[in-house]
């Protein structure tokens, strides 16, 4: 009966994850089971190699989580945006030949396209907005341009009048600040980019008058054109240039004082009488 009895634990051991404990090593019996209740710290072999504290190899870990995307670079400039700054952005995309026109010191529809393409070039998205990554990149390709580049097709301010063209009507011609005003008994009227003959053929500086206008000359000496020629000095005046308008200051006059802004001188020509004074001064 006594070995049916110790047959029965054993059954009911194994029954309930229990193990048999045989005698030790002095020859005394111990408990005949040993039962692992729950909630029961665990044993070594079933303690993670960390600590409690590690994480279940089973559960996906922080490093497996995606990280979130990294912020876009911050757009300095874009379509509509205006001044200083684009202008040097234009003239260093004329530098690598992305740009053409200007600077006009307006983000244009061809600034944008200038922006795009030097983006897609350089395995950049092409958003055609100028980014902080974008300039960068720009900025190390090209040179810092000079004043006359950044105002290569006029735009630039107009210095204070010369005493000479305060009274009376005048055509102030700057040469220094390249500029034209249109003044009338001490207010501006009207300003405009002008340029110069180079120095073989300067314009010539001093108090002059009007003393001829012709819409449509043709220059009887270079047999080019000259509309809205107004004569100050010889054959100098001050007229429309085509090529003024079409390469800005990357050339000269023969003498005259060039005007790129059609519209703006066939105004002023229609403004301006014989006798009117002309002042060009440094």
């Amino acid at each position: 009966m006594g070995r049916a009895f110790v047959a029965g634990l054993a059954v009911v051991a194994a029954l309930t994850g229990c193990t048999v404990q045989a005698p030790d090593g002095e020859g005394k019996r111990r408990s005949p089971v040993h039962i692992e209740l729950p909630g029961a710290t665990p044993s070594p072999d079933r303690t993670p190699a960390g600590g409690g504290d590690e994480p279940d190899p089973a559960s996906p870990s922080d490093d497996d989580k995606p990280g979130a995307a990294p912020a876009p670079p911050r757009v300095l400039w874009s379509r509509g945006d205006t001044g200083r700054d684009v202008r040097e952005l234009q003239a260093r995309l004329r530098q690598v030949a992305w740009l053409f026109d200007g600077p006009t010191g307006t983000y244009d529809e061809p600034t944008q396209r200038a922006v795009s393409g030097f983006q897609g070039k350089r395995g950049l998205p092409r958003t055609g907005k100028t980014d902080a990554v974008t300039w960068q990149r720009l900025l190390r390709m090209t040179r810092e341009p000079g004043r006359w580049e950044l105002f290569l097709m006029g735009g630039q301010q107009a210095d204070p009048p010369d005493a000479r063209c305060r009274t009376g009507r005048v055509l102030c011609v700057d040469k220094t600040s390249r500029t034209l005003r249109w003044m009338v008994d001490g207010r501006t009227v009207s300003t405009m980019a002008v340029r110069f003959g180079s120095q073989y053929t300067p314009t010539r500086e001093g108090v002059f008058s009007v003393y001829w206008k012709s819409r449509d000359h043709v220059s009887t000496l270079y047999d080019s054109p000259m509309p809205y020629a107004m004569f100050f000095s010889g054959g100098q005046a001050v007229h429309f240039s085509a090529d003024f308008a079409a390469r800005g200051y990357a050339g000269a006059s023969h003498g005259c004082v060039n005007v790129r802004d059609e519209a703006a001188i066939a105004e002023l020509y229609a403004q301006v009488r014989d006798g009117d004074k002309v002042v060009v001064s440094w």
